[in-house]
């Protein structure tokens, strides 16, 4: 089963698409029969993901490449304009674009703003330009905005990186409760949740990709499966660490507030042991 927008002739707009888990999903979108906007700041890599994609059995009249900055509104409001004009209509939305390498909670100010431009406000731009169009289009649609578990469990280290992803996690569940609440609205909003994913963020520093992480087409696998059943939240496991574990994860970390513990204890030296005995319970 496939959410009712992945239809033949119906169109896929995804931002970081040139690579990654969006040049995936661009992918696996076309072999449905979609036809594929593609949006990404990297101009050279886009030209190459839409000569690829273009190559295929669905020609170069599916495909469309859109250099665009989502930080930048008047970019993804062209990014719509372009969408809509070669193909009409969109019915699914894919809020896919991110970096990393923020900094810390008083570190690096410029690098909080990269991260936060691009992972927090490029969601909220592509939500604001293209969600009142897909509702008024009356016919089934489905927006996409890609977080990480690390919006979840707050590891230290990148604290920009970690607030975006926290900020795409409650935004994605408020628009999903206000969509839901509009009569006769078809369009749905889903939480992609990837585990350790070979793509380019992390090619940038392992040359060859690491036993424990899946490649983009697993997680790209693990999200079509996840929207036809209807899921909100798609979080995906990986080759080290299963669902049990991430749940379990989450579950403590939600604790810190209802135990009254100190902030992000799993990393406190003072709870190393409790932490190790509540993980042990995944096994027993």
């Amino acid at each position: 089963m496939y959410h009712p927008a992945m239809r033949q002739g119906r169109t896929a707009v995804v931002t970081g698409g040139a690579s990654g888990i969006g040049r995936a999903a661009a992918g696996r979108l076309l072999g449905l029969g979609m036809n594929v906007c593609l949006a990404d700041q990297d101009e050279v890599g886009l030209e190459a993901a839409v000569r690829e994609l273009a190559d295929g059995e669905a020609g170069e009249t599916a495909v469309l490449g859109v250099p665009t900055d989502v930080s930048d509104l008047g970019a993804v409001e062209r990014l719509r304009t372009e969408a809509l004009s070669r193909f009409g209509e969109v019915a699914l939305l894919m809020n896919n674009a991110g970096t990393g390498g923020g900094g810390g909670a008083w570190q690096d100010l410029s690098g909080w703003q990269r991260v936060l431009g691009v992972n927090l406000w490029g969601v909220i731009h592509g939500v604001q330009v293209f969600t009142e169009g897909m509702i008024d289009q009356a016919t089934p649609g489905a927006i996409i905005n890609t977080a990480s578990k690390q919006g979840i469990t707050n590891p230290p280290g990148d604290s920009a990186y970690n607030v975006s992803k926290a900020g795409v996690k409650s935004l994605t569940e408020s628009l999903a409760h206000q969509l839901r609440s509009i009569e006769g609205c078809r369009v749905t909003a889903h939480l992609l949740v990837p585990g350790f994913t070979y793509t380019g963020m992390i090619k940038r520093f392992v040359k060859e990709k690491p036993p424990g992480a899946w490649d983009p087409d697993q997680v790209v696998g693990r999200l079509i499966e996840a929207l036809g059943r209807g899921d909100f939240y798609v979080i995906c496991p990986d080759n080290e660490v299963t669902l049990e574990v991430d749940h379990r994860r989450m579950e403590w970390a939600v604790g810190d507030m209802t135990e009254n513990r100190p902030a992000l204890s799993r990393w406190h030296p003072d709870y190393a042991e409790a932490f190790a005995a509540f993980m042990d319970e995944v096994e027993s």
